[in-house]
């Protein structure tokens, strides 16, 4: 599984990170957390507000910092 978070670094962005990487410490998967801080790759992706939650190529959150909880329910 491969978990994107796009966002410029901004205190957000980086409070969804930690979010992400907890949700998968609490579910013990194996995922791979990236950073993605390029402009034209978040359009390429469809994301066009930070921060945003992309999993497996599929946008799951955009414009906020999501709760724990749903991001350990999009990642099962």
């Amino acid at each position: 599984m491969e978990i994107k978070v796009c966002g410029p670094g901004c205190a957000s962005c980086e409070k969804t990170q930690k979010v992400v990487e907890a949700a998968v410490a609490a579910k013990g998967i194996a995922a791979t957390v990236v950073k993605v801080n390029d402009f034209q790759e978040f359009a390429q992706l469809g994301v066009f507000s930070t921060p945003a939650v992309v999993i497996d190529g599929q946008v799951k959150c955009i414009g906020r910092v999501p709760k724990q909880s749903e991001v350990e329910n999009w990642i099962g």
